[in-house]
């Protein structure tokens, strides 16, 4: 079956993070695989694993991050969900964000900020499964007021640097807050140099 450019968009920014992260190929080759699987891994309905966005929501000036204390799995987490058939992770990533904290002026960026593969357990009608979250970052605009969803229990700004240390705090969120905060030495070096 011919990959279509959505699936070679994705496959492309796959080995981009690879390269990127190169401690993390091997992550990256599972979420490679399982793009062109038969089973169509864009929607939640393959209860195999599929695919998830979510967003690394950061403020304007970069030093604190929007979580949300999810409530089906009583966590703090960034906004995320389901693709939902769209094969455009970026934008799902983007829409969930939208939706989970009702910031208006936001914006995504297109390559991909962080993998992970995490078990989703049973719900009363849905067996446990496995997610394949994509991660990007989506920058806010002036408006911080955000909206608590129906998906929350609540909304917090945090301060990167303290999600970082945070040991109560998933793995992933501070893996991610290290990924940015290592991010945001470079850049800060690349303008002193």
């Amino acid at each position: 079956m011919p990959v279509d450019t959505p699936s070679r968009t994705l496959l492309a920014a796959f080995a981009d993070y690879a390269r990127r992260w190169p401690e993390e190929a091997d992550v990256a080759g599972a979420f490679i695989a399982l793009v062109d699987d038969v089973d169509d891994p864009f929607v939640r309905e393959r209860l195999a694993g599929h695919f998830t966005a979510s967003a690394w929501l950061v403020s304007m000036d970069g030093t604190r991050t929007l979580l949300t204390h999810h409530r089906k799995l009583d966590r703090w987490l960034q906004p995320g969900g389901h693709a939902d058939g769209d094969r455009d992770l970026a934008a799902s990533a983007l829409r969930e964000a939208c939706e989970e904290t009702g910031l208006s002026g936001l914006t995504v960026e297109p390559a991909i900020f962080d993998l992970d593969r995490h078990w989703i357990p049973a719900r009363t009608d849905v067996p446990g499964h496995w997610h394949h979250d994509v991660r990007y970052v989506v920058r806010a605009g002036t408006d911080e007021n955000f909206v608590v969803s129906e998906e929350s229990h609540a909304l917090a700004w945090r301060p990167i640097d303290r999600v970082a240390t945070d040991n109560a705090a998933d793995p992933s969120l501070r893996r991610m807050a290290r990924k940015w905060l290592v991010r945001k030495e470079r850049e800060a070096a690349s303008l002193t140099s």
